[in-house]
């Protein structure tokens, strides 16, 4: 069997543009991916997890219908299975490992999308967002720097419209009010 045969039943449900408008969105997914774990690599393996569980069920996908929106609910369903289910595996830590990890310079590379973040936002913004209790950092993120809109928003958490737009008038609040304290302790 040669190649072209061998992938011609993988891609059957999915057109080129439907391959090209979905990685177009790959890096808007890894941004917020890396804001739901805090960790590049996990960031990584969220976003490519989204596009295999995507790509599998393009044949699903409505044409015309919002295939960003799409992409982010299953970036989003993703993420929620995956804190659930380590919630359930044990725990178990190797002191001597953790110890060493400490001793040994930092060796994590910044990826050009964190180093982008920090540069846009500022350092003092930026701390604020990732003080943020995570339910407020989702939906703020999600609407002021995703630009979604209230109703995607609230299609993609799984929650009602008006618990989007309080979240995200709450979030800004407590924004501003950590940020108004960052001010006044550097006047």
């Amino acid at each position: 069997m040669d190649k072209a045969t061998s992938l011609a039943p993988a891609a059957a449900g999915r057109s080129p543009s439907f391959e090209a408008d979905a990685l177009a969105l790959l890096d808007s997914l890894y941004r917020t991916a890396l804001r739901l774990t805090r960790m590049p690599a996990d960031a990584e393996d969220l976003v490519q997890e989204t596009y295999l569980k995507a790509f599998r069920a393009a044949d699903s996908f409505e044409p015309g219908t919002n295939l960003r929106a799409w992409l982010f609910t299953i970036l989003h369903n993703t993420a929620r299975n995956r804190v659930r289910d380590r919630l359930r595996e044990p725990v178990s830590t190797d002191s001597e490992a953790v110890e060493r990890a400490a001793d040994w310079p930092s060796q994590r590379g910044e990826t050009p999308e964190s180093r982008l973040v920090r540069e846009t936002l500022g350092p003092e913004l930026q701390a604020a967002i990732d003080d943020l209790p995570e339910a407020f950092r989702q939906a703020v993120w999600l609407r002021d720097v995703e630009e979604f809109s209230y109703a995607e928003i609230a299609s993609m958490l799984e929650i009602p419209q008006g618990t989007v737009m309080s979240r995200i008038s709450r979030g800004r609040r407590m924004l501003f009010e950590r940020l108004n304290q960052l001010k006044a302790t550097h006047a």
